[in-house]
């Protein structure tokens, strides 16, 4: 058993799926039509950072209560976890393009976290040995 993929709320498609693949280098997997529940059309959308099983589907939000969660699918606390193998080349290649960092760089036990926000304003930690 495996987690597939996790829905992610953002406002619009294309500037979402540029920032998981040019910001952060993710694949895109898949960018197909597709139709709501009441048959209006959308698009299944799913990036997936290279080699990994678990994607993230960018879900554009459709209506009230969904435009609210953009940005705060997780109440504001840190909900997204980014592991990479070079954190100081992921985190100068992020800060160059113009990503958000709450928190600057530190070392933990678990190894090197700085906090960013991603296009919709959701926190992620971006991690990487110490």
């Amino acid at each position: 058993m495996q987690i597939d993929l996790v829905a992610l709320i953002v406002d619009e498609y294309d500037p979402a799926i540029a920032f998981f693949t040019d910001v952060l280098g993710f694949d895109l997997v898949e960018d197909s039509p597709s139709l709501t529940n009441d048959g209006r059309p959308k698009r299944w959308v799913v990036v997936r950072p290279p080699g990994a099983q678990t994607g993230i589907l960018l879900a554009r939000a459709d209506g009230e209560q969904q435009r609210a969660a953009i940005g705060n699918q997780v109440a504001g606390r840190v909900g997204f976890f980014y592991r990479v193998d070079d954190f100081d080349a992921a985190y100068r290649r992020m800060a160059e393009a113009d990503v958000t960092f709450v928190r600057e760089p530190r070392t933990e036990p678990y190894g090197r976290v700085a906090v960013f926000l991603d296009i919709a304003g959701n926190r992620w930690d971006l991690l990487g040995a110490s």
